[in-house]
C-alpha cells in the first residue's frame, strides 16, 4: 500500500509542478533530460538570433550543475536498492522516494505534454516504463537505469562541450593578456581591454590576436590557418596582420584596427557558432521520430499484459530506445562539422552538410574558380628585328613596379627567363590602357591595343597582328603590346593559369560518381579546351553574369541537385540558387557572403572532402539510429521469443547508449587513425 501511495504522490506532485510552470514558464532551466524548449513541430525555428556567449555559459553550468545532483541521488539510490536487495528488503522505502525524486524531470514533462500540449511524447514511454519498474518492485532495476541515464547524460554534454569549444577555438584562440606600448613603455594589459588605436607588442612564438597594422619592427608570420599560404610571410612597418596568426620570428609593433570582437578570427568564431547551433534542429528530429513511436509502443505494452502480465509488460515499453538518439546522434553531426573546420573547411550552414549527400552535379564557374587570377606568359611575337628577350625585358621593366596580376605574371616570366630587369627614370600609367617608362634613352609602351592606337603607334604589319588577335580571340588569350620609340616591336600572349589541383579535383569527384560542368563568359572554344583538358564533359559558354542562375535552375528543373562554386560578384545569384553554394577564401565579399561553405585554404583540393564526410556524416546519422533501433528490435523479440523481463530491458538499454556514444565519436576516432598512419609514413620516408 505505501509503495503505491508514494508513486500516486510523486505523480500527483509531478503534475502540479507541469501544470505550475505551464502558467509561468520561465520558472526554472531545463534539464538534459528535458525536451521542454523544442516548438510543437518538433523543428528548430529558422534564423535563430545568436545568444550572448555569456547567457550560453552560464546556461550550461546550470544544466551540468543539476545533473551532478541527480547523479549524486541516482548513485545514493543505487546503494539503497543495493542493500534492499541483498541486506534487508524494508530500506526499500528510502529507495522508492529516492528513485521519484530523481524521475520527477522526466514525469514532468509528461504531464508537460498532456496537460498543456495535448499530446503523448517520448517522456510519457520512460514514465510509463518508470512506473511498471516501480509498482513490480523492480527497485534495483530502476536504480541502475536511473543512474545510466544521468551518467550518460553528463559524459556526452561534457564530450559535446569539449568539440563544440574546441571547433569553435580551431580559427580564434586569444591569450588573456597582451603588451601595451604606451609612451615608451610596455605594460601587460587583459586582452578584452584592448580597443582601437592602441599599440601592442609581439615576439616570436606569439599568437597574433587582434587584426592590425604594423607601425615598426620586422616579422616573419605564419598565417595558413585564415589564409592558406604554406610559407610564413614578411611583414614590415605598413603592412597588415590577422588576428589568430603566429609570430614565427621577430619582433613588431602593431596598432590595433579592429577590436576582439571584430577581428577575422572572431567572426569565422561567431560563423561557426551558428554553426554548431544547427545541431539542435538535428535533435529535434530526433526527438520528433521518438515521439512518432511513443504512440504504438504504449499500444504494445498495452497487448503485452493482456498476453504476458505486467512484467512483461513493462519490459515491452522500455524497449523504447528512440530517446537515446537525442543525445548521440547530434553529436555525431558537431563532430563533423569539427572535422570541416580542421581541414580549413568554413561550413557557415550546417545545412550544406546535409544537403551536400544529395547532390549529384558540380557546377564550377571558370575564371577565378578553376583558373587562377595570375595568367602566365606563353607564346611572344616578334614584330621587329628585336629579340625575344629585349622585348620581355622591356615589358618587365614598365611592368615590375604594379601589382595587378598581368604585370606580376610578366615579370615572373622574366625572372624565369634569367633576365635582368633594368630601373627605369619615369613612369605614366593610364589604368585600364597600358604603362609609358623611359628605359634609358628608349621610351617603351605596354599594354593594350586601344593604348597603342591613343598613343598613335601604328599596329604593323597589320596582317600579322589581325592573324595573332583571330588566335587569341580563338584561344581565350590575353595579349599585352610592347612598343619602343613609337614602333612595335612584340606581343606578349598571356594564357590562364590553371589551379594546380583543379584536374585532380575534378577526377576525385567523378570517382564519387559526380556530373561536372563549367560556366564561363569566355568564348565557346577557350571553354571546351578547358573543359577538355580538366574531362568536363559539360560546359556552358559566353554565358552573362545574370544568366548564370538560370541556368543552375534549368539544370534542377531537370532533377538534378546542383552544388555551384564560385569566386565573383557576378556569381552571388547562382550560389543563391543552387542547392548547395560554395566559395574559395579570397573571393569578393559578395561571394564569401552568399556561400554556405568556404574553402579556406584558397583551393580546390578539399570540395572532394566535402563530398566525402557528407557521405560519411549520412552514414553515421543513419548508424546512429540503428543503434536505438536493433536493441529495441532484440528487446521486443526477447519479450515473445525469450521472456525477457526488465533486466534485460535495462541491459539493452544502456548497450544502446554505448553503442550510439561510440558511433558519435567515430569520426574523431578515424581522424586520429588516420592522422597516426601518415605521421609514421612521413617518419618512414624521413628515415
Amino acid at each position: 500500500m505505501l509503495p503505491a501511495i508514494l508513486i500516486l504522490g510523486g505523480l500527483a506532485y509531478a503534475g502540479y509542478s507541469a501544470y505550475k510552470e505551464g502558467e509561468n514558464p520561465t520558472s526554472k532551466p531545463i534539464l538534459v533530460s528535458e525536451k521542454l524548449s523544442l516548438s510543437d513541430s518538433g523543428e528548430q525555428e529558422p534564423n535563430i538570433p545568436i545568444i550572448p556567449e555569456s547567457s550560453k555559459v552560464l546556461s550550461h553550468k546550470e544544466t551540468e550543475e543539476e545533473l551532478d545532483h541527480y547523479i549524486k541521488v541516482a548513485g545514493v539510490t543505487l546503494g539503497t536498492a543495493t542493500l534492499g536487495a541483498l541486506v534487508y528488503t524494508p530500506i526499500n522505502l528510502i529507495t522508492l522516494p529516492l528513485l521519484i525524486y530523481v524521475s520527477l524531470p522526466i514525469f514532468k514533462d509528461t504531464f508537460h505534454n498532456l496537460i498543456h500540449e495535448k499530446r503523448i511524447r517520448a517522456s510519457a514511454v520512460d514514465s510509463i516504463a518508470i512506473v511498471g519498474t516501480f509498482a513490480t518492485g523492480y527497485y534495483w532495476i530502476g536504480s541502475l537505469a536511473s543512474i545510466a541515464f544521468f551518467l550518460s547524460n553528463k559524459l556526452l554534454l561534457k564530450t559535446e562541450d569539449m568539440s563544440k569549444k574546441q571547433m569553435i577555438n580551431i580559427f580564434g584562440q586569444q591569450p588573456q593578456f597582451v603588451w601595451l606600448f604606451k609612451e615608451g613603455t610596455e605594460i601587460e594589459i587583459p586582452f578584452e581591454t584592448l580597443k582601437s588605436g592602441d599599440i601592442i607588442i609581439l615576439q616570436a612564438g606569439e599568437m597574433i590576436p587582434i587584426d592590425g597594422i604594423v607601425v615598426q619592427g620586422f616579422a616573419s608570420v605564419d598565417q595558413h590557418i585564415l589564409t592558406g599560404e604554406s610559407q610564413p610571410v614578411e611583414k614590415v612597418s605598413g603592412d597588415s596582420v590577422l588576428a589568430a596568426t603566429m609570430v614565427i620570428s621577430g619582433k613588431i609593433q602593431v596598432k590595433v584596427v579592429h577590436e576582439a570582437s571584430e577581428t577575422s578570427a572572431a567572426k569565422i568564431g561567431r560563423i561557426l557558432q551558428n554553426t554548431a547551433d544547427f545541431k539542435s534542429s538535428v535533435e529535434a528530429r530526433t526527438i520528433q521520430f521518438a515521439d512518432m513511436l511513443a504512440g504504438p509502443t504504449i499500444a504494445m505494452g498495452g497487448v503485452t499484459w493482456a498476453m504476458m502480465g505486467p512484467i512483461s509488460a513493462t519490459a515491452m515499453v522500455s524497449c523504447n530506445f528512440m530517446e537515446t538518439t537525442r543525445m548521440t546522434v547530434p553529436l555525431g553531426v558537431l563532430n563533423y562539422l569539427r572535422l570541416a573546420s580542421e581541414q580549413g573547411i568554413l561550413v557557415k550552414d550546417g545545412r550544406c552538410l546535409e544537403l551536400l549527400k544529395d547532390v549529384d552535379t558540380v557546377v564550377f564557374d571558370k575564371t577565378g574558380t578553376l583558373t587562377l587570377e595570375e595568367p602566365q606568359v606563353g607564346q611572344i611575337y616578334l614584330l621587329n628585328d628585336e629579340p625575344e628577350e629585349v622585348i620581355l625585358q622591356y615589358a618587365a621593366a614598365a611592368e615590375h613596379k604594379q601589382s595587378h596580376p598581368i604585370a606580376k605574371a610578366i615579370v615572373k616570366q622574366a625572372k624565369a627567363c634569367q633576365i635582368m630587369i633594368p630601373e627605369i627614370e619615369d613612369a605614366l600609367y593610364e589604368i585600364g590602357y597600358g604603362i609609358k617608362v623611359k628605359v634609358g634613352t628608349a621610351q617603351i609602351h605596354v599594354g593594350s591595343e586601344r593604348f597603342m592606337t591613343n598613343e598613335a603607334i601604328s599596329l604593323s604589319p597589320g596582317a600579322l597582328v589581325q592573324k595573332i588577335r583571330q588566335t587569341a580571340e580563338d584561344n581565350g588569350y590575353g595579349l599585352v603590346y610592347v612598343a619602343c620609340n613609337q614602333q612595335l616591336i612584340g606581343i606578349l600572349e598571356l594564357h590562364v593559369s590553371l589551379r594546380p589541383e583543379a584536374q585532380s579535383v575534378i577526377g576525385r569527384l567523378k570517382e564519387l560518381g559526380l556530373a561536372t560542368y563549367i560556366i564561363s563568359g569566355d568564348h565557346e572554344a577557350p571553354t571546351r579546351k578547358l573543359a577538355q583538358e580538366l574531362g568536363i564533359e559539360h560546359y556552358f559558354s559566353e554565358v552573362l553574369p545574370q544568366d548564370k542562375a538560370k541556368i543552375i535552375q534549368e539544370l534542377q528543373l531537370q532533377g538534378k541537385s546542383i552544388c555551384f562554386i564560385g569566386d565573383g560578384i557576378n556569381d552571388t545569384v547562382a550560389l543563391k540558387t543552387a542547392n548547395v553554394s560554395v566559395s574559395i577564401q579570397g573571393a569578393s565579399t559578395a561571394a564569401l557572403d552568399t556561400a554556405g561553405i568556404v574553402l579556406m585554404d584558397h583551393t580546390l583540393k578539399h570540395v572532394p572532402t566535402l563530398f566525402e564526410l557528407a557521405t560519411e556524416m549520412a552514414d553515421n546519422t543513419r548508424h546512429g539510429f540503428l543503434t536505438a533501433i536493433i536493441p529495441g528490435a532484440i528487446g521486443i523479440t526477447g519479450i515473445f521469443l525469450f521472456n525477457f523481463k526488465i533486466l534485460a530491458s535495462v541491459i539493452l538499454f544502456i548497450t544502446s547508449v554505448g553503442a550510439g556514444s561510440v558511433n558519435a565519436m567515430l569520426p574523431l576516432m578515424k581522424n586520429r587513425q588516420k592522422s597516426s598512419e601518415l605521421l609514421v609514413e612521413e617518419d618512414s620516408h624521413s628515415a
